[in-house]
């Protein structure tokens, strides 16, 4: 992965997917500012590239294979976006806060790797 980077925002899922299934935790955690914070493992927190690295280092060992997800048109303001996908893998869905970059790429500032819908009252 070294020297690629996501010129736009919704290229974060790809570039993802292709480093988990090499196994590539740094590739992961280089898509990730430096103080990055990703609300995982579920209920709690991984602050920090280094910290994140080390987690996927972890969840890399099981050699999961992680399936391309779609995502859904960025919502762009200035420098800032909010990118999703649908999970496909039944988790529900995927949200990242991400950050342009001096050098004009983008990278995850916020991730929500998973959430559901809440359960609607009387529905």
């Amino acid at each position: 992965m070294a020297g690629q980077g996501a010129r736009r925002p919704e290229e974060l899922t790809g570039l993802f997917v292709q480093a988990a299934n090499a196994g590539d935790a740094a590739g992961i955690a280089a898509l990730y500012e430096e103080q990055a914070v990703m609300a995982y493992p579920p209920g709690g927190q991984t602050v920090g590239r280094e910290a994140i690295r080390a987690l996927w280092e972890k969840v890399l060992a099981a050699g999961p294979r992680f399936e391309p997800e779609e995502p859904l048109p960025a919502l762009v303001s200035g420098d800032i976006a909010l990118t999703a996908t649908v999970a496909a893998d039944g988790a529900g869905a995927r949200a990242q806060v991400v950050r342009r970059q001096g050098d004009g790429t983008w990278l995850r500032l916020l991730d929500l790797p998973e959430f559901v819908s809440p359960a609607v009252p009387g529905a």
